[in-house]
């Protein structure tokens, strides 16, 4: 990683000067600033159908930031699906979602206020589904990981930290048309549940989270898939 990075935050306003503590507590990593490393990736965040919006560009100097990058080896998957059941809203329904979530946060949630900067997978709402599926027993762990790739949207970094919303500097902003770019995120959307539905009817005898709580699995098992991001 560069010690000076640029990053893009889609948003409906412009923000010259993202402030520390706004922002939502339940997204994917607690509160923090969302961007990603791609200016077209943050005009699809950015547009609804009804409205276009902007993708604002920072520069952000990493020197001296304690950096979690979620997609290198030591981590698995489950140290994501851990933190997103931690941070997002569930609707856990069954006794098994409930001793999943619990079990997931127990063996495999990272501390992320921890960090100044956070990397990491992005789950807009089709991923969140996967993510639901796979808590409620409904995909394997191995069928979690293919999905995760299905819509290639990427890594999303996510400043956390004050000291790190100190070192952003904002360097301008585009526009995102609606007209284009709500159309691209939703055909992204779309082609993404077309494939997950193609892999639902693979034959699949992977680990299921019943698998994995019964067994006691731990992040060291070789069978957990590492590296979310391609």
């Amino acid at each position: 990683m560069d010690k000076l990075i640029t990053i893009y935050h889609g948003s409906e306003n412009i923000i010259a000067k993202p402030e520390y503590g706004k922002g939502r507590l339940n997204n994917d990593f607690g509160q923090g600033f969302y961007c990603t490393a791609s200016e077209a990736l943050a005009k699809e965040w950015a547009v609804s159908s009804m409205r276009n919006g902007f993708a604002n560009c920072y520069t952000l100097d990493t020197e001296f930031l304690n950096v979690l990058n979620l997609n290198t080896p030591q981590y698995t998957i489950l140290n994501w699906i851990a933190i997103l059941v931690e941070h997002r809203l569930f609707t856990v329904k069954t006794p098994v979602a409930r001793r999943a979530k619990q079990y997931l946060i127990d063996n495999f949630t990272v501390n992320v206020n921890a960090y100044d900067l956070i990397i990491g997978y992005r789950a807009d709402d089709s991923y969140f589904d996967y993510a639901e599926s796979f808590i409620n027993n409904g995909i394997s762990v191995q069928q979690l990981a293919r999905a995760m790739h299905l819509g290639k949207l990427g890594e999303q970094i996510v400043v956390k930290s004050s000291f790190a919303f100190s070192k952003l500097q904002f360097q301008g902003y585009s526009v995102a048309e609606r007209e284009r770019y709500y159309q691209l995120r939703k055909d992204r959307d779309d082609e993404a549940n077309r494939l997950y539905w193609e892999l639902l009817e693979e034959e699949n005898d992977g680990l299921y989270i019943q698998d994995i709580i019964r067994g006691g699995i731990k992040n060291d098992d070789a069978r957990i898939p590492r590296n979310v991001s391609e």
